[in-house]
């Protein structure tokens, strides 16, 4: 099957190898993300095992239901990613090494009926800024994955209950790009490695199927084992 070859893949990709790196207690990454991540994330785990523990948001299933309607395993928007953070950071026993995180495709909907856009682009940089400094009062290393793209025509087309549009997603993604300079938190460019798998593998408006599923994971281990080597 070529899932298989997936992680030679990422070699070809020029992401660095953690050979060598043997740590004597696997680092614990959460993962949190819109219904992309939920369909990434198994393959992901299967990628990393070798090196860290993956924990996710639980409710894979319920999130499978719909995945226009952030529940379970999908983290939903910004306000959403971050009410969920203050909560766990509650639990003593949640104090993972590192978390993986992104949201945007959940912020820039414009729902009806009066089309308005979900989270705006103040709230949503004040959410970020937010997610980032609770992360840093715990001590938990932040890393950021770019939201994956929006195809105007046919999100829309395909989608009738909200609206979408890729000149709110790119300027979300900009503003968390300079977030991130500015904090100093490693960026993973998911958006633009997906841009490739457009639109011959989307399987509705928004969403991929399964071989992209896989390599968008291959993509992503590769990129953590380059940001865990060099933290």
């Amino acid at each position: 099957m070529r899932y298989q070859k997936l992680l030679f893949i990422t070699g070809i990709l020029g992401l660095v190898s953690t050979s060598g790196i043997v740590p004597t207690k696997p680092p614990v990454c959460f993962l949190i993300g819109d219904s992309i991540s939920v369909h990434y994330g198994p393959f992901l785990e299967q990628y990393l095992d070798d090196l860290v523990i993956i924990q996710r948001k639980d409710g894979d299933e319920e999130a499978l239901k719909d995945l226009d309607i952030p529940a379970g395993a999908s983290g939903g928007d910004s306000r959403m990613v971050l009410d969920f953070l203050r909560v766990k950071l509650q639990d003593p026993n949640f104090r993972p090494d590192y978390f993986i995180f992104n949201y945007g495709l959940h912020d820039i909907k414009h729902n009806g009926p009066d089309w308005r856009i979900q989270i705006n682009l103040e709230e949503y940089k004040s959410n970020l800024r937010s997610t980032l400094a609770l992360l840093t009062e715990k001590n938990i290393h932040p890393i950021w994955i770019r939201t994956t793209p929006v195809v105007d025509s046919i999100h829309n087309a395909r989608q009738p209950a909200f609206k979408r549009y890729s000149k709110d997603l790119d300027r979300y993604n900009n503003a968390a790009d300079k977030i991130c300079r500015e904090e100093k938190v490693p960026v993973i460019d998911l958006y633009s490695f997906t841009l490739k798998f457009i639109p011959e593998h989307y399987i509705d408006h928004v969403h991929y199927d399964e071989e992209t599923r896989a390599l968008q994971a291959a993509f992503l281990a590769g990129a953590i084992r380059e940001c865990l080597a060099n933290k």
